[in-house]
């Protein structure tokens, strides 16, 4: 009996093993060289359409989203760029901060949008989001130059300032957006995104970018011989990140929310935001991997079927409806820009299986969409893979579906990260 026992047991194991040897050969980054390669053609053709020669008030190349936006936008040039980065042209990420920072007014303000004609004002001032001096900091590196900074840099502090002036939170330090479509995320319910509700949230995503703009303020200080600013900003990004852990995490849920800065408590969204300090290693190796753990590989939060949604499944306002106008829509379908952030947490906290499927969902999703349409659109529907905004009944004067390229491209990036180990973390050192 004994022997019959053993036996068995050592079968069961052996077939364990085999299980385990086929699921990671089944997940060997080398399987998606193919989809990788595919879509990189893909993109060859797409690539071109988002940079626009210079033009009146624009004095430098510009990277528009192409397709539904002519406009060049802060956060979408920001990584459009770092993929021109990627691909060894850092000169459109240059292109993208100078024509930002010439619109930097004597307080510190500049427009997170501009046209030919000027900058473009939305929803009351529209600041720049916390991408600015980030932006320079890779620009440089990808260069490794720094030179042209060198006159820009009080302007580079002017724009801190201006947000540390207009929103940072003076109990707690943490940052706000002024409305939800300031954010980017536009109708992110875990923010005030109609205009008659005039809350403010301590958020994750806007404090987290304003670190990251610190800590690249302090990287260019130091290249340009500016120690003291250096250990300022430094300094600056640490009370940050500590800040984040201490009002905005939730050891009760194990999750970072956004917070009500008229009654300080808590608003209990999980949304995209929440995912924010991943991407800097603000929560500790065992806080990030029991959020993402809980919330965001978990098929009852976050993860669908075509991705990782923006907004939980459970909560009230999820929906995957096709919005563009007067907002997108940011109340569950899955981004592909939100994915991309995600997988710098994946990478980071060390879900690499997580990582493969989430590089052959995306590329596979938006490789058909460009074989459809020639073109891919800025979300798309988290359970059927159904492309949303822009909806088809946008076309261009000879009747094709106008589209959205813009940040998708970062997708290739993802995928370089799982086949051949070539990843953009964006990381500031």
């Amino acid at each position: 009996m004994a022997i019959c026992i053993g036996l068995i047991a050592c079968q069961n194991s052996e077939k364990k093993a085999s299980i385990e040897n086929e699921k990671q050969n089944s997940m060997d980054g080398e399987n998606l060289r193919p989809l990788l390669s595919d879509l990189s053609a893909k993109y060859e053709t797409l690539r071109p359409k988002v940079i626009q020669p210079a033009e009146g008030y624009l004095k430098y190349p510009y990277l528009i989203p192409a397709g539904f936006y002519k406009q060049m936008w802060d956060w979408d040039g920001f990584f459009m760029g770092n993929h021109f980065v990627s691909k060894g042209k850092p000169e459109y990420l240059k292109f993208w901060a100078l024509n930002l920072i010439q619109g930097i007014d004597d307080e510190g303000y500049v427009s997170g949008g501009a046209t030919t004609e000027g900058p473009r004002f939305l929803f009351g001032k529209f600041a720049v989001k916390p991408f600015l001096s980030q932006g320079v900091y890779f620009a440089c590196e990808g260069a490794n130059d720094y030179e042209w900074i060198a006159s820009h840099y009080e302007e580079l502090k002017k724009v801190l300032a201006y947000r540390e002036r207009t929103q940072q939170d003076s109990l707690t330090g943490l940052f706000f957006w002024d409305n939800g479509m300031q954010s980017g995320a536009d109708n992110n319910a875990a923010l005030n995104y109609f205009t008659e509700d005039k809350r403010t949230f301590l958020a994750p995503d806007a404090s987290t970018l304003q670190c990251r703009e610190y800590l690249a303020q302090a990287a260019i200080a130091k290249k340009l011989g500016e120690m003291e600013d250096a250990k300022m900003y430094a300094e600056k990004a640490e009370r940050l990140k500590l800040a984040i852990n201490k009002h905005l995490w939730s050891d009760e849920d194990k999750i970072y929310y956004t917070v009500d800065r008229e009654t300080r408590k808590f608003y209990k969204r999980v949304s995209y935001s929440s995912f924010l300090p991943l991407i800097e290693n603000i929560p500790s190796p065992a806080m990030g991997k029991e959020m993402i753990s809980k919330y965001l590989i978990n098929p009852d939060h976050m993860k669908a079927k075509y991705g990782y949604r923006t907004l939980s499944i459970q909560d009230p306002d999820y929906n995957n409806k096709n919005i563009i106008l007067p907002f997108s829509n940011w109340q569950g379908p899955v981004w592909p820009i939100a994915n991309f952030i995600y997988s710098i947490g994946l990478k980071k906290y060390g879900f690499s299986d997580e990582l493969y499927w989430q590089a052959e969902t995306l590329g596979t999703l938006l490789l058909k969409d460009i074989e459809k349409n020639n073109t891919m659109h800025e979300n798309y529907h988290a359970d059927t893979g159904v492309p949303l905004a822009p909806s088809d009944d946008h076309v261009d004067e000879n009747g094709n579906i106008v589209g959205f390229i813009s940040w998708n491209l970062c997708i290739e990036n993802l995928l370089d990260g799982v086949v051949n180990d070539n990843w953009m973390l964006l990381e500031i050192k």
